[in-house]
C-alpha cells in the first residue's frame, strides 16, 4: 500500500471508532437519572461504598470511626446552560470510555498487516491486556482516587468563616479528568509488555532506574492532578509507582 492508501485506512479506523463512540452516547444520555444519580454523583453521598469499606475497616482492627460514612457534599449551578452542556460532555466521555476496547481493536486491524506473526500474537496480547488494565484504572479512579480526593478538598477549609460551595462545573470537571487518567495511566504495563517483546526495555533495565523513574513518575503525577494539591499528589502517584513495580515483574516473565 502507498502512504495515501495506509491514510486513508486510518481514516476508516478512525471513523469506525468515532461511530461506535456517537452509538453508545444515545442510550447514555437518555439514562440521565442513572448516569447521575446512582454513578456520578454517588461520591459525595454518605452511603457510598468505599465509606463504608474504611469504616469497616477501621471497626475490624478496633480503631475508632473514620467518620469517612457521614461525609456529603452539596454542589451548586452558576451557568444557564451548564447543565445541559455538561450532560453531552459526560455522555460523550462515558460513550468513549465504554468504547475503549473496540477502538484498540481497530487500532490493532490497523497496525496487524504490519507485522510478522511472532510481533502479532506479542502485540494482540498486549492490545487485550491493555483493554482490561484501563478498565481497572477507570474502577481505581472511580472508587478509590477521585473519593477520597474530592472528600479532601470538599471538606477543607483555610477558615470556618469561609463555607465551600463546590460548582457543578468543577465537580464534574475533576472526576472526567481523574477517571480518564487513571484508565489512561493503567496502560503502563501493557506499554512495558510491548516493549520488552520488542527488546527495547528489559527488567534489570527498569530496575537500575527505579529511583529515577520515582522522580520522573511524581511529575507527572504532579501534570496530571487536576487541583495540583499535595494530597491528590500522593493519591495518584502511589498506583503510578505500583504500576511501575508491575511492570518490572511483567518484564522477569518476559525475560525466563
Amino acid at each position: 500500500m502507498t502512504f495515501w492508501e495506509h491514510l486513508d485506512e486510518l481514516r476508516r479506523v478512525l471513523f469506525r471508532s468515532a461511530i461506535a463512540v456517537a452509538v453508545l452516547v444515545v442510550p447514555i444520555f437518555l439514562s440521565k437519572e442513572l448516569l447521575f444519580g446512582e454513578i456520578i454523583f454517588a461520591p459525595v453521598e454518605p452511603g457510598f461504598i468505599i465509606y463504608k469499606w474504611f469504616d469497616a475497616l477501621a471497626a475490624l482492627v478496633n480503631l475508632p470511626p473514620t467518620g469517612m460514612s457521614d461525609f456529603s457534599l452539596q454542589l451548586i449551578n452558576i451557568e444557564l446552560s451548564a447543565q445541559f452542556f455538561i450532560h453531552i460532555s459526560v455522555s460523550l466521555t462515558l460513550a468513549f470510555i465504554l468504547s475503549v476496547p473496540y477502538i484498540l481493536y481497530q487500532i490493532w486491524q490497523f497496525i496487524k498487516p504490519g507485522l510478522y506473526e511472532k510481533e502479532q500474537n506479542s502485540v494482540r496480547r498486549a492490545f487485550y491486556f491493555g483493554s482490561v488494565l484501563f478498565f481497572i484504572g477507570v474502577l481505581v479512579g472511580y472508587f478509590f482516587v477521585f473519593p477520597l480526593t474530592v472528600r479532601f478538598l470538599g471538606t477543607y477549609q483555610v477558615s470556618s468563616n469561609v463555607p465551600n460551595q463546590i460548582s457543578l462545573q468543577s465537580y464534574i470537571s475533576m472526576f472526567t479528568r481523574l477517571i480518564l487518567i487513571m484508565g489512561v495511566v493503567f496502560e503502563m504495563p501493557a506499554l512495558a509488555l510491548i516493549l520488552s517483546k520488542m527488546g527495547i526495555i528489559s527488567k534489570s533495565l527498569l530496575k537500575k532506574y527505579r529511583k529515577h523513574a520515582f522522580t520522573v513518575l511524581l511529575i507527572i503525577a504532579a501534570i496530571i492532578t487536576p487541583s495540583g494539591d499535595a494530597f491528590t499528589l500522593f493519591i495518584v502517584g502511589t498506583p503510578l509507582y505500583m504500576l511501575y513495580e508491575f511492570s518490572i515483574l511483567i518484564c522477569r516473565d518476559i525475560d525466563k
